[in-house]
């Protein structure tokens, strides 16, 4: 019985988590295609066996496929769903002026750029409903994890308290805990937590812990020495409609600048790269938020995880948009068309890349959770 839950939890909710997301990505591709004139043969979510199709009056096979592992929005004339080849000697003159491969390339950008631009959107959608109608999003002031040999550590504050204030001053959100510290005198704060029904108060003398700063670059300073929770608390505080719109932009430009900010960091090797996950941390993620049965966290979450899922298409890699992002912009830079072969070479590379990208973060994601099975 209880797997069964468990497969109701994790299962489930990733795959409608999944679903949306591809979706939202394959219909910006598929929006802007119909409106530039190219003729779209099929709109997939999902690979391999087709569960259910349905062909609209324009001759697009809407489909959902068996492994809900993605999709794809294949065009006329395309050989596969990656759009990475195609086969035209059949088409006529008439369907040549559909096919994607005989558009100019400003147009075959447009589209290309159309399924991370709609990531992004959706995401951006996602925080001005939330900021508009419930009220702004805050990390509330709660220890999700005590670093070992901190000052908290120490003083003996546990995972679960909720800080109240320091040196007075009171702690409505985590970010506010960075900010009164470090304006701490001598480095001795008197910290106020509330655990349970209790309120209780310790005398914590800081110590210098290694951490990132601003900029991402590691550096000495005195710290508290507690991490934050997952949770996410809404704020009275309503926001007019602009206002919240210009919030959400805000918002996700400092998810983006924060995971640019994170891979730069393991690229100079100043990060570990076990932080690298794939679907299976992904599943886990969507699990944990359904069990706590919280709407809120959950929407959050898909927010977050659009922008990663645009900003990743992004990546000037063969097979992702990104790549064909680049082949366009030369293509329009050079005034004709890369070589077949050089593109089907680079698109071999590219799929080799990704694939050895792919196989990195399933391992990394199972050593995760034999940590987290076994260890806990």
């Amino acid at each position: 019985m209880e797997s069964i839950f468990n497969m109701v939890y994790y299962i489930v909710p990733f795959i409608v988590l999944l679903g949306i997301l591809v979706f939202v990505h394959e219909f910006g591709h598929f929006i802007i295609a119909r409106i530039s004139g190219v003729e779209v043969s099929a709109f997939s979510i999902g690979f391999g066996k087709v569960l259910w199709s349905k062909t609209d009056k324009k001759g697009t096979v809407w489909k959902i496929s068996a492994v809900p592992l993605g999709g794809y929005c294949q065009f006329l004339g395309d050989e596969e769903a990656s759009s990475s080849t195609s086969d035209t000697s059949k088409l006529t003159d008439e369907q040549k002026k559909r096919a994607f491969s005989f558009q100019s390339p400003y147009k075959k950008l447009a589209i290309v750029l159309a399924g991370p631009g709609f990531n992004y959107l959706f995401a951006i959608l996602i925080y001005t409903c939330l900021f508009a109608f419930l009220g702004k999003i805050t990390f509330p002031p709660i220890v999700g994890e005590v670093m070992e040999n901190s000052a908290a550590y120490e003083a003996g504050l546990e995972k679960g308290d909720r800080i109240l204030s320091i040196n007075g001053v009171a702690i409505d959100e985590f970010a506010d805990i960075a900010r009164e510290v470090a304006m701490a005198a001598d480095y001795k704060t008197k910290v106020e937590v509330k655990r349970g029904k209790d309120v209780l108060n310790f005398d914590i003398v800081l110590t210098e812990i290694e951490a990132d700063n601003a900029n991402g670059v590691k550096e000495k300073r005195h710290m508290l020495g507690v991490k934050s929770v997952s949770e996410i608390e809404i704020s009275d505080e309503k926001t007019p409609l602009y206002k919240a719109f210009a919030y959400a932009v805000e918002e996700v430009y400092e998810v983006t600048a924060t995971t640019l900010r994170g891979l730069a960091q393991m690229i100079k090797g100043d990060r570990g790269s076990d932080d690298i996950g794939g679907i299976i941390r992904i599943a886990e993620m969507t699990g944990d938020i359904s069990k706590s049965h919280s709407i809120l966290n959950f929407m959050v979450f898909m927010a977050l995880l659009s922008v990663n899922l645009g900003l990743i298409n992004l990546f000037p890699i063969p097979v992702l948009d990104g790549g064909h992002v680049v082949f366009y912009t030369i293509e329009i830079i050079a005034r004709r068309e890369l070589n077949a072969k050089v593109k089907d070479y680079l698109f071999k590379t590219g799929f080799a890349l990704l694939l050895a990208l792919m196989i990195f973060a399933t391992y990394n994601d199972i050593v995760h959770l034999f940590n987290r099975w076994f260890n806990s």
